[in-house]
């Protein structure tokens, strides 16, 4: 009986985090772009971003998913540290809804009548429509109910329990006494990544008073403290800025959790007359989860007059690790797995690369006196950055993507070799420039530095940062630009069968404009690549806001 017991147990947790997954997972893809659309709304000051990270954590019933989601945005530059540290802090509140969605649903409500449609409509809907945003919805779907089922049974497991594991009466030891609750809390959410979870089994127990209500608020307070493992967890390799939001989040949660265990008593007397009934143990998960909402909704107003200190302190953190300039500064597994996320987070990367692959060839193409050294540097930078993006859009492509995107992707991986061909095109044409001699063709000499110097314009006109860039004028550059080929091309062959060049110094000359033209070819072949891969995300924001997507890319 006894292993049965443990086996319904696990089955229970296991139940639990396959459905908090689920919903998530579900949600993230299904939501598209909205979660980003509260994130660029409700970010602006800390009462905006605490409530938007209250709202989404509520909706997704997981703070670890929020918590991943917002060090991704950290990382691909569309959260500063302020708005990120907010939004953690105020995801830490959001996380009461999950105790409140178990005391009314789980203790008066026949859970199998609820949960047993949600999965037949959810993955209803996902086998009907396993493309576009109604397939991940009955994910979802389907993972509340999965959910659901966990915690009946759980609820059923605990309520044939003749006696209770644990007395209800504390020992004399105080504080000592609920330590062990607290550490069980905490590796709870260490070991499954839920502190949704810990808290959903907690409030079973209590309620059927299989563990007393002190015990379950230690245990509640060992799993928020337990959610720091996550932001640890997300912020490995990833940009210094999520880093500093990770410290953060430890800080307030490491802060709120020893006030709130050290004023136990005193909570629970609050909770006391809150909660109706002669004694809160008369309605212990009802008190529990009041409990919650106090010591989170608590935190959060304290540690908000801090706030700006904190950031000021977390800001001279890490700042090695920004010299890493092979290191990506948008890319990291946490960005991945949300789709427009995961594109805006390339997007930026890229062009970083992008701009280092140009300032490289114009390097080559302005100065006289350029390093190999520089040179190589260069080329060892941007070809470990396009190793990484690589990576990333292999690991974005393994999530469930809306069609348009997964369609977009590509052009991020021509992108990355666009770039590399150029790095290494001006390796090649510095390594060429002791073999050229001086032309004394003054007009075949004024050519080549005409096409030199079109060649820079060309590069910079390539920066589709740029106000003035525009992506139809793509079909206009190559044109031009090939034709400037041609023509140095056929007037250096002339000169050498003319005799003004040497052969040797003609095949030399041909592989030099050669090297050039293929660098400013791969180099306009980026940008409008470029600005394709950010058309799926442009066009659903313009759709949010009403507007009619531009055609540029």
């Amino acid at each position: 009986m006894a292993i049965l017991a443990v086996l319904n147990f696990a089955g229970g947790i296991g139940l639990f985090l396959l459905g908090m997954k689920l919903m998530s997972d579900g949600l993230k893809v299904a939501a598209g772009g909205t979660l980003r659309g509260i994130l660029a709304r409700w970010t602006t000051s800390f009462p905006r971003a605490a409530t938007s990270g209250f709202l989404v954590t509520a909706m997704m019933q997981s703070s670890t998913a929020v918590i991943f989601t917002t060090i991704g945005f950290v990382n691909a530059g569309f959260l500063n540290l302020t708005q990120a540290v907010s939004v953690i802090i105020g995801s830490a509140a959001g996380t009461t809804a999950t105790s409140w969605l178990v005391v009314v649903v789980g203790f008066d409500v026949d859970i199998k009548m609820l949960a047993l449609p949600l999965i037949a409509i959810g993955m209803f809907l996902r086998i009907l429509t396993p493309g576009g945003r109604r397939g991940p919805l009955g994910e979802a779907l389907a993972g509340f109910g999965v959910f659901f089922l966990g915690l009946d049974l759980l609820r059923e497991m605990f309520g044939d329990m003749n006696a209770p594991l644990l007395s209800t009466q504390q020992d004399a030891g105080g504080y000592w006494s609920l330590l062990p609750f607290l550490v069980a809390g905490f590796f709870m959410t260490l070991v499954t990544q839920s502190s949704s979870a810990a808290i959903a089994v907690t409030l079973t127990a209590v309620g059927g008073n299989v563990i007393p209500l002190a015990g379950g608020a230690a245990v509640v307070i060992g799993a928020n403290i337990g959610t720091t493992t996550t932001s640890l967890f997300a912020s490995l390799g990833a940009t210094p800025n999520a880093r500093r939001a990770a410290v953060g989040h430890v800080v307030f949660n490491l802060t709120t959790g020893i006030v709130a265990f050290l004023a136990l008593p005193l909570v629970l007397l609050l909770v006391a007359l809150i909660v109706p009934g002669p004694e809160p143990a008369d309605n212990p998960a009802l008190s529990l989860a009041v409990f919650h909402t106090l010591i989170q909704v608590s935190g959060l107003l304290l540690f908000w007059p801090f706030i700006p200190r904190l950031i000021v302190a977390l800001e001279h953190r890490f700042r090695t690790q920004e010299e890493d300039q092979s290191r990506p500064r948008y890319l990291d597994s946490t960005a991945a797995g949300v789709p427009s996320l995961a594109v805006e987070a390339l997007y930026h990367e890229l062009q970083r690369i992008h701009a280092r692959a140009r300032a490289s060839v114009q390097h080559v193409l302005s100065t006289e006196d350029t390093s190999l050294k520089t040179i190589e540097n260069d080329r060892h930078v941007i070809n470990n950055l396009t190793l990484a993006a690589g990576t990333f859009i292999r690991e974005a492509q393994k999530s469930d993507l809306p069609e348009d995107i997964a369609r977009s992707l590509p052009a991020g991986l021509r992108v990355t070799q666009y770039c590399a061909e150029m790095a290494e095109m001006a390796r090649e044409i510095l390594l060429l420039q002791p073999q050229l001699e001086n032309i004394t063709d003054k007009p075949l000499q004024s050519q080549l530095n005409t096409f030199r110097s079109e060649a820079v314009r060309v590069l910079q006109s390539t920066d589709s940062q740029r106000e003035d860039y525009k992506a139809e004028q793509y079909a206009l550059t190559m044109r031009t630009l090939q034709e400037l080929y041609q023509q140095l091309k056929a007037d250096v062959l002339r000169a050498g069968s003319e005799g003004r060049l040497s052969i040797a110094q003609m095949a030399h000359r041909l592989e030099e404009i050669s090297h050039i033209r293929r660098a400013l070819d791969q180099s306009v072949k980026a940008a409008h690549y470029l600005t394709s891969l950010m058309q799926p995300v442009e066009e659903e924001r313009a759709n949010q806001h009403g507007e009619t997507p531009t055609a540029e890319a």
